[in-house]
């Protein structure tokens, strides 16, 4: 044997770089399901079908095109429980004379797949991630000399080096922000009928997935009862296609709202096919694109849905890669606290967090502003430990890989980076809650109080968060406002918001 290609489960792409120059006479793939991949963090049952579901219906495409293909299952009792060991493993029977593999997006895998080849003596060729738009040299030229990295700069970069949404060397419509004609709430009536989701029944291959899983890994969070997920790439164009003529047209205007109840309203539920790479992100982006230039969806919603992946995709992906492995230990609000048992039941009273909560385990998704300004925020405010919040979001969700997750979590909603992705925390009261949804309605807490049994622990843990921070916070300005609020109170309020508050950490509040 030539070539053993690794093929990773983020990776399956036919036409990867991996396989680029491939000889079906000297060349082979190899893949492996391995229990650490559910175990170093306590991967959700829907996370792992989901990789384990679209890892085996790709071997079926490989082996369908002619690849030979040496594949580790989790139930073949001679499976190895590591990525390590089953590599090492299969090296000595295969005995290749080289490894070539596309680059990863874990920087845990890529360490041990380093370590693999170093021990056996084989050379390991990495090639280029070609479901980017950019490479990492190119972020991190982007990000040389630069004390903090925002977004919205590297964001039009991109526009312009690859020609989307421009009218010639100006942005299309004029601006190149779309925000403030996005992000209603709801009306009083709700959101009405809104198209339903792309939804696939699992077929035997799958139902095979999640009988192993629950036998397996029955005791991690998470229900299988409604596993509907596209798991190839001929439903995952399906899922797209369904979005781009269905929901996309009202995505922009209600992207920041919540419905209890409703889990995924007009958003594209994308994001595990584009991290899998069942999608490129360059079709998703066309697709979209094309909407607009017929007349199918509004400018803003197509920019607002294009930002999402060619501009904040691309960005976190340079962020993860430039800083690590330092950027996944980094803590700058010292913040100490265990992630709440609930987190993994859903059993709080807080409507809002209940209701996140409770459909991220059923189905391993929420919509971002579920994940920054309910889970995200709550945790911000309480304290968390990032380490923790990041392990969280990192099980749970369909869509989590760690170049994507762990950027999103320490960075832009933890701001355990110290403002390197964001230019402030991203903090709020019980009330950003009440206007963007009426999950308040029906909650035990009112969001316009801070103190007393009734008092939204959200909003006592704002003011405790602008208290315990002051003196970091009031040298940011886009923060100046809200910590001059904290002047206007008098030392009585502030120990009753402090007393709530520690309360609240010590379980008053679930």
């Amino acid at each position: 044997m030539r070539h053993l290609v690794v093929v990773l489960g983020d990776q399956l792409d036919l036409h990867a770089a991996a396989f680029d120059g491939f000889d079906a006479a000297r060349d082979a793939v190899w893949m492996a399901e391995v229990a650490e991949e559910s175990a170093h963090v306590w991967s959700s049952q829907p996370r792992t079908v989901m990789f384990l579901a679209a890892m085996r219906h790709f071997a079926l495409a490989l082996r369908a095109a002619g690849r030979a293909l040496h594949y580790a299952a989790l139930d073949d009792p001679a499976t190895h429980g590591s990525l390590q060991a089953q590599l090492h493993a299969d090296i000595e029977r295969l005995r290749p004379t080289g490894l070539v593999m596309t680059a990863p997006g874990d920087w845990r895998v890529l360490q041990a797949i380093k370590c693999v080849a170093q021990a056996q003596g084989l050379p390991l060729e990495i090639r280029e991630d070609r479901h980017f738009y950019g490479s990492v040299r190119e972020f991190a030229a982007h990000a040389r000399g630069r004390k903090a990295l925002r977004m919205e700069y590297f964001y039009r970069e991109m526009r312009k080096r690859h020609g989307v949404l421009m009218h010639g060397d100006e942005p299309e419509g004029g601006q190149w922000n779309f925000d403030a004609d996005n992000r209603e709430a709801f009306g009083a009536a709700g959101p009405g009928a809104v198209p339903p989701r792309a939804v696939f029944e699992p077929d035997a291959l799958t139902r095979e997935v999640i009988a192993l899983v629950e036998k397996r890994f029955g005791t991690h969070p998470g229900r299988l009862d409604g596993f509907a997920w596209p798991v190839t790439r001929a439903q995952a164009l399906v899922a797209l296609q369904r979005f781009i003529t269905e929901r996309l047209p009202l995505f922009g205007r209600y992207q920041d709202a919540m419905w209890p109840g409703e889990p995924w309203l007009y958003h594209a539920h994308l994001a595990a096919a584009l991290n899998l790479k069942l999608l490129n992100p360059r079709e998703v982006v066309d697709a979209a694109v094309a909407a607009y230039r017929g007349g199918a969806a509004p400018l803003a919603g197509v920019e607002g849905f294009v930002r999402q992946i060619l501009g904040w995709r691309e960005y976190v992906r340079g962020i993860y890669w430039t800083r690590m492995p330092g950027y996944a230990e980094l803590n700058a609000l010292d913040a100490r606290e265990d992630l709440p048992a609930w987190y993994w039941t859903g059993d709080t009273e807080m409507a809002c967090l209940r209701d996140a909560i409770t459909q991220t385990l059923q189905h391993g998704y929420a919509h971002h502003i579920q994940r920054l300004m309910v889970t995200g925020l709550y945790a911000l405010m309480l304290g968390v430990q990032p380490q923790q919040v990041h392990a969280w979001y990192l099980a749970v969700y369909v869509d989590a890989v760690e170049w994507v997750e762990l950027p999103n979590t320490l960075g832009m909603s933890q701001y355990a980076d110290g403002g390197l992705m964001g230019s402030k925390p991203y903090v709020a009261t019980g009330k950003y809650i009440q206007r963007m949804s009426p999950h308040c309605q029906g909650c035990r807490y009112d969001p316009a109080q801070r103190t007393g049994e009734k008092a939204c622990p959200f909003t006592t843990l704002y003011w405790d968060f602008l208290m315990r921070h002051e003196e970091t916070l009031a040298g940011n300005p886009r923060m100046a406002l809200q910590v001059k609020n904290v002047a206007r109170l008098d030392d009585a309020q502030k120990q009753a918001i402090r007393e709530r508050a520690v309360a609240i950490r010590n379980g008053a509040v679930a």
